[in-house]
């Protein structure tokens, strides 16, 4: 598994940045860079899970890690999900269970850093080598809107 780095320069609040990465109207508009009509259920408290699904029932489930409001949010990937279920995890999620991905805002003068790290299975780096700045322009686009 490789970590991934990705940041992003934003001039918008912390808490304009956050609410465009987690309300869920916004969350569907940076992640269908990942997948077309991805979205994500949750209660967003720490220690609770989270689904993320596209529309055909396909997705991961995850744990919320840590929550600092307005400035870290960290999950946990824990196995995979189909037809609107998780599925007990087999050889191919067993690859990628337990790897992280977290995002940081960090305020530096009138912007703030959005600082993203992933763990990514190779066979999925290119694509989210390519994928991931595309949805960072859209979370900078929709914040600084």
């Amino acid at each position: 598994m490789e970590k991934l780095v990705f940041n992003s320069e934003i001039k918008a609040s912390k808490e304009k940045i956050w609410k465009v990465l987690w309300d869920d109207e916004t969350y569907r508009k940076w992640t269908n860079v990942f997948a077309e009509g991805s979205y994500a259920e949750s209660n967003w408290n720490e220690g609770d899970k989270i689904y993320f699904l596209g529309p055909g029932g396909g997705g991961m489930n995850s744990i919320i890690e840590k929550k600092i409001p307005y400035e870290y949010m960290a999950f946990k990937h824990l196995g995979e999900i189909k037809d609107f279920k998780e599925v007990p995890i087999g050889d191919k999620a067993n690859e990628w269970s337990g790897s992280m991905e977290t995002y940081r805002l960090d305020q530096k003068g009138d912007f703030v850093d959005l600082h993203v790290e992933v763990d990514v299975i190779e066979q999925h780096l290119d694509y989210f080598k390519h994928a991931f700045p595309k949805a960072l322009e859209i979370i900078k686009e929709l914040a600084e809107g």
